[in-house]
């Protein structure tokens, strides 16, 4: 990679900004969201991420899913995320604005917007360039079990 001020490569394969009204929804979907790329191998020639956004109506939820070998971050930016994971759907736990939501691989899970009365708004990033979403049919158990995670750095 040339460190040249005056390589006229890097006008073109520096940096990139992808304009909200730029997002591409031909990504795939999952029952009860909206996903939208804002960067990816095609779009942007990301190697090892995709980045988008993700938006679920008031009081919906979505199918059941889960990412292949891909690990995902969700970053609550408005709204109350429920999220339901397990071979049931068994779990839950819930996250809100500010919050980060960390899927690890083929985890089948579930993302629920807990309010009845304003649509959830987040943006996610995974770990390679192109998206991968496996719609799953399960059968969810009636009550989960609301697990509250403890960071092994912070237990104190």
């Amino acid at each position: 990679m040339s460190t040249d001020h005056t390589d006229p490569k890097w006008k073109h394969d520096g940096i990139r900004v992808i304009r909200a009204d730029q997002l591409d929804t031909n990504t795939p979907q999952t029952p009860g969201m909206n996903r939208a790329a804002a960067i990816d191998f095609a779009r942007a020639g990301a190697q090892k991420l995709w980045a988008g956004t993700v938006h679920i109506h008031a009081n919906a939820k979505t199918g059941a899913h889960h990412h292949g070998a891909l690990e995902s971050v969700i970053y609550v930016v408005k709204g109350k995320a429920r999220m339901r994971w397990g071979e049931k759907l068994e779990f839950t736990a819930e996250a809100g604005p500010g919050d980060f939501i960390f899927v690890p691989p083929y985890v089948p899970h579930q993302e629920i917007n807990a309010l009845a009365d304003q649509p959830l708004e987040c943006v996610l990033v995974r770990s390679d360039g192109q998206a991968t979403a496996v719609n799953l049919d399960i059968e969810p158990v009636e009550k989960p079990e609301t697990v509250l995670w403890i960071d092994p750095l912070h237990k104190g």
